[in-house]
């Protein structure tokens, strides 16, 4: 048996059995003890075929049985982690993040529909879609469901760029009628009628999905909605993407365009726009009726407490989304959110959950972070765990990336409080490895 271990022969081997620590989730963690829940090997052995999770094992129990001219890549003294699921993010936001001083409306008006309008050139959203790709993998993440831009343009250029890395990736042209500048602006016809063109190019090819986006109900008239819905309806596997209920001003906007809506949620369900694959960002000031209606569509809902704190939007109500048993995952929601990293996105959740009196156990959080968000987008059955015949996204993370991780792990006896440490001080520092498919897609160096 040979051990590979220099980076140069990781990339051109074809090597299929992967040592470390490794953990994954079963089902989802009801609390701190439920240990049902996820499967933890401290020398563990993941085994790969053509991309695919054929086992994960005690490195102890299988490392006798390998064929003799087996190759073991050897990450001992790391965690592998299924890859991270981001549900909501933003790929043209990535170069205004950190952008100050604004609530939602103001935001979007002074930084994001600013930005967006350089994405109808081609070439330069080509650019930002390979430098966007590249830092979710660095940073942990192996699948999302991301905003592009009006321009089918910028949808292009991401779905060529995640077909070319093999990746997993949900997008869609945003729909924008009214509202908004007039450079970003398509018409009801003219958004369904290239969405519809997207849709037959880009859905279903390789592990790409495509993603019906009206970007909120105030930018988009009831006739451009109807539409959308007639897409959905045309194709049921086709996932719907959109913002509800993220701040105050919004709903009360959303209240005047839509009088005769009984809530926000209503809005979109009176167009055709819920089922189970359509994703809903923020979901913060809801009413009871829309958490009983997210739950009787099982529909998704995508938590994002950096964005939330950022332009001081609310905290999302976990508590009552557990008590409806909502499909929530994790987005980074970029560039409202401050970082790619979904460990940052975790530890801003714990905080602002806290502050609210309810606390995030670390199982339940890296849980969101994986098959929370593969169920949020409704590909369980192809991601989120290390189950057989799983698609083999998955990272290798170093707990000792900063000396400060270190001291703290001297100190750290429990497995889940290993865990919480790492959320709580890791960060893109910490990524040793992402494999995509089974192919190594970034390595820190």
């Amino acid at each position: 048996m040979s051990i590979i271990t220099l980076a140069s022969e990781k990339k051109c081997h074809s090597s299929h059995y992967f040592r470390a620590a490794i953990l994954h989730f079963i089902s989802e963690p009801k609390n701190i003890n439920d240990d049902k829940a996820w499967q933890y090997f401290e020398d563990g052995l993941l085994e790969v075929v053509n991309g695919k999770v054929i086992s994960v094992r005690q490195a102890s129990e299988a490392l006798p049985s390998l064929p003799e001219n087996a190759s073991v890549v050897d990450y001992s003294g790391s965690l592998i982690l299924p890859g991270f699921v981001d549900v909501h993010t933003h790929f043209p936001q990535a170069e205004m993040i950190a952008s100050y001083g604004e609530q939602l409306l103001q935001w979007l008006e002074n930084y994001t529909f600013v930005t967006e309008q350089k994405y109808a050139e081609q070439a330069y959203a080509n650019k930002m879609a390979e430098f966007f790709l590249d830092m979710l993998f660095c940073h942990g993440t192996t699948a999302a469901m991301v905003f592009s831009t009006v321009h089918k343009e910028s949808v292009t250029a991401l779905f060529n760029a995640a077909n070319a890395k093999n990746m997993r990736l949900i997008t869609g042209k945003v729909l924008m009628d009214r509202n908004a500048p007039e450079a970003l602006c398509d018409t009801a016809q003219s958004g369904y009628e290239e969405s519809q063109a997207l849709i037959e190019q880009w859905h279903g090819k390789g592990r790409l999905s495509y993603a019906v986006t009206p970007r909120f109900a105030p930018t988009s008239t009831p006739e451009q909605l109807t539409l959308a819905g007639k897409l959905l309806q045309q194709d049921s596997s086709l996932y719907m993407q959109t913002h509800l209920a993220e701040n105050l001003d919004e709903n009360a906007w959303v209240k005047t365009l839509f009088p005769d809506a009984k809530d926000y949620l209503d809005v979109y369900e009176q167009h055709g726009l819920m089922s189970t694959r359509s994703i809903f960002a923020h979901s913060i000031h809801l009413q009871e009726r829309e958490y009983k209606s997210l739950a009787h569509h099982q529909a998704g809902v995508a938590y994002c407490p950096s964005a939330n704190l950022f332009l001081g939007s609310g905290a999302f109500n976990m508590p009552t989304a557990q008590q409806y048993q909502l499909n929530v995952g994790l987005g980074s929601d970029v560039g409202a959110g401050t970082s790619l990293c979904l460990l940052n996105i975790l530890s801003d959740a714990y905080k602002s959950q806290k502050v609210e009196g309810f606390t995030l156990n670390p199982f339940y959080s890296l849980y969101l972070a994986t098959l929370g968000g593969a169920k949020c987008l409704d590909l369980e059955d192809k991601i989120g765990n290390f189950e057989a015949n799983k698609e083999a996204d998955f990272v290798v993370w170093d707990l000792n990336a900063t000396p400060l991780m270190t001291m703290r792990n001297i100190h750290s006896h429990q497995l889940a409080e290993q865990l919480f440490s790492f959320i709580i001080l890791g960060d893109d520092r910490a990524v040793v490895a992402t494999y995509v498919n089974g192919q190594l897609a970034y390595e820190r160096t």
